[in-house]
């Protein structure tokens, strides 16, 4: 194990160590420092932050509980493939609750709200031709405000655990990230919450979140050894049917 993969600055002793622990090891899995395959060591980690292994040993445990790694009994842990079969359940279900939280925004728009997320949007265009990793930050602090907003910050986390193969198949498209076409949809999803159009918030919303399925057979043809697939046909995404609006199915 290459311990410099991951961020080894001293932790917080005034906050829960597994916490911290689990958010860096997820961080480095998410951002593909570590190939599936390779090993990860609790003691090794453990002395790298000066804690015992009682907290590695629970982020272990949360973190395989996500799919990013498999405990394997007298074998160690490794770093487990990208499961395409979860990524698209995960898309799915990540569709279906924010469609829904968009709905609620646009049913009583709020104008702190709008200002916040316009203000976002600029942050966004920012970055968009120099650093790609940076508008991913951006991007996640938008869906978590959206959900913030709607009172479902609870929900956000469950969300937030059940992306993790999304969010490491966004880090392996990076060479093809659609930063501007992604912010043309933010922005789409923005108007619609602040003229309180709820219809319209709901089919952007959708369109946005099928995004990451135009590039999935392309990132998957780039780089084969960091998926599982499952035997027989590679699966087709099923989508539900956007009211009102043009259905895509990729």
């Amino acid at each position: 194990m290459n311990i410099g993969r991951i961020t080894t600055t001293m932790l917080d002793p005034a906050a829960p160590i597994t916490p911290q622990v689990y958010a860096r090891l997820r961080d480095a899995i998410i951002r593909n420092q570590f190939a599936p395959g390779d090993r990860i060591s609790e003691s090794e980690i453990a002395r790298a932050y000066a804690v015992s292994r009682q907290p590695v040993r629970e982020a272990f445990i949360k973190l395989a509980s996500e799919g990013l790694l498999a405990i394997l009994p007298q074998r160690g842990t490794i770093i487990t493939k990208i499961s395409y079969a979860a990524v698209l359940d995960a898309r799915f279900l990540r569709e279906a609750i924010e469609a829904d939280i968009v709905q609620i925004l646009a049913a009583a728009p709020d104008r702190m709200l709008v200002r916040e997320l316009k203000s976002q949007l600029k942050a966004q265009k920012k970055v968009a031709s120099t650093v790609i990793e940076d508008f991913i930050v951006l991007d996640e602090r938008f869906h978590r405000t959206l959900a913030g907003a709607a009172g479902k910050g609870g929900t956000w986390k469950l969300i937030e655990g059940l992306k993790s193969q999304m969010d490491r198949v966004r880090f392996l498209s990076l060479g093809h990230f659609p930063v501007e076409k992604l912010i043309a949809q933010h922005t789409s999803i923005v108007n619609c919450i602040e003229t309180g159009n709820r219809t319209r918030a709901n089919q952007a919303i959708r369109h946005h979140l099928r995004e990451v399925l135009i590039d999935l057979p392309q990132i998957l043809a780039a780089s084969p050894e960091f998926f599982e697939l499952p035997e027989g046909e590679i699966p087709k995404p099923v989508n539900a049917p956007i009211q009102g609006g043009e259905d895509h199915d990729v």
